[in-house]
């Protein structure tokens, strides 16, 4: 299972890339696993202010739905439209390609919640 070590992790299993003010979401490896074949990603938040912990979308699997949680608070500003052709690069590149939403990151602060990649390893039993 791939955990990078340079990102930020939920216990919902999303994970953040920050540059800057700007975070790139998506989610992890073990989710993507978890959740199967991904059929169709759903972010209906593009433009709206989000708190950490909000559902920003929702990604569907053959056999399941799942919610997305914001991993910091902001305003979603993009969504990966190339998973809308074709959702299974989620599964393929979760941590690349498969990318989901760019957040303008309004408190910092938030990222003191998230795991470092040793704690995320640890609950997902890495």
């Amino acid at each position: 299972m791939n955990i990078p070590e340079d990102l930020k992790y939920t216990k919902e299993h999303e994970w953040i890339k920050v540059n800057g003010n700007v975070g790139t979401v998506g989610i992890t490896d073990y989710a993507q696993g978890e959740l199967g074949d991904i059929i169709y990603v759903d972010v209906t938040t593009i433009g709206n202010e989000v708190k950490q912990g909000d559902t920003f979308g929702t990604i569907e699997a053959v056999k399941t739905v799942s919610d997305m949680y914001a991993p910091v608070s902001g305003k979603i500003k993009e969504f990966n439209s190339s998973v809308n052709d074709n959702p299974a690069i989620v599964n393929q590149d979760p941590y690349g390609a498969g990318w989901l939403a760019k957040m303008e990151i309004s408190n910092m602060g938030d990222l003191d919640n998230l795991l470092p990649a040793s704690e995320y390893k640890k609950l997902v039993g890495a």
